[in-house]
């Protein structure tokens, strides 16, 4: 297997003490229909910043809501995934982009709006924005890209980082395969299905498999997920996760990589995790939550970004 070398990058190059300006160019809903998780496609034009051409997909940039929390200080940063690829929205170094979903819930009774996640929605072309980061060193792809195969695992926005790497690898002629298993809970919150059409019907070495929660049921009944996809689509994983220079990265809801690591060794693919203590010589079959949670952890071959 070819080595992993991941590129060298700069970290916080702007801090909340000293954010930078930029501007938003376009915001736009990134879902095929109407849904009731609204989650849009944001960009910003960082042109005359130091964040030019020195942030890299798979890193995240910071966004500080302007105003005061309930106990009078300034909100705290909230960081989001580029969705870009490294040389900018568009093949623009200038424009950097995100996907935001509008956080709304109830909570106690009273209705609750995430500080960051509306504020973003609400802004609009041409509006100002502050920013920090790049944040994130390992979240990456290799210098040596075209060496690996790929399967990205996303939840929600946890696509985010991967429209970003999918748009890089094919743009500079990638032949590997690549493999995007997208979870959400209804049909309606399927996020960039245009994108996706268009890399499924332009790359055959691409192949996607979504998962919807809410509304399909596997053959036994239970739920959808993308831990399921490992099992119901071995046909298709199988042949990509057997190569030994295969990579995964796995991005959105904390708890997600639990299932996907079970499933990995229910396959036999143990060589993308760490199985420390006595857990190694027990059936994965019989591995408990706990077990997962506390003595598997991910090898060199797997990336998480979870939350």
């Amino acid at each position: 297997m070819a080595e992993i070398i991941l590129p060298e990058v700069e970290l916080n190059i702007y801090s909340p003490k000293a954010p930078v300006e930029a501007t938003i160019v376009e915001n736009y809903v990134c879902t095929a229909e109407n849904s009731p998780n609204i989650v849009r496609h944001i960009t910003f034009d960082i042109s005359g910043t130091d964040l030019v051409d020195r942030i890299r997909v798979g890193q995240s940039v910071g966004v500080l809501p302007p105003g005061e929390n309930e106990k009078g200080r300034p909100h705290k940063l909230r960081l989001y995934s580029v969705s870009s690829p490294t040389k900018g929205e568009g093949g623009k170094s200038h424009l950097v982009s995100t996907t935001v979903k509008r956080s709304i819930d109830e909570i106690d009774g009273k209705l609750y709006l995430g500080v960051a996640s509306n504020y973003l929605s609400d802004l609009k072309p041409g509006d100002k924005v502050q920013l920090t980061g790049p944040s994130g060193k390992r979240y990456l792809l290799p210098e040596n890209a075209q060496d690996f195969n790929y399967v990205f695992f996303a939840t929600g926005t946890g696509i985010a980082p991967f429209r970003g790497m999918i748009m890089e690898l094919f743009e500079s002629g990638y032949k590997g395969d690549v493999a995007l298993v997208f979870g959400c809970a209804y049909r309606t919150d399927i996020l960039y299905p245009d994108f996706i059409k268009e890399m499924t019907e332009k790359h055959s070495n691409f192949h996607y498999l979504s998962c919807v929660s809410r509304e399909d049921r596997r053959s036994d009944g239970s739920k959808y997920y993308v831990q399921s996809v490992i099992n119901d689509h071995a046909d298709t994983l199988n042949p990509i996760f057997e190569k030994e220079n295969t990579l995964i990265y796995i991005c959105g809801m904390k708890g997600m990589e639990t299932g996907i690591y079970q499933n990995l060794a229910l396959q036999g693919h143990t060589e993308y995790l760490q199985v420390r203590g006595d857990l190694a010589e027990i059936d994965p079959k019989e591995w408990s939550w706990e077990d997962l949670k506390k003595n598997i952890k991910p090898s060199a071959r797997t990336f998480e970004e979870v939350y």
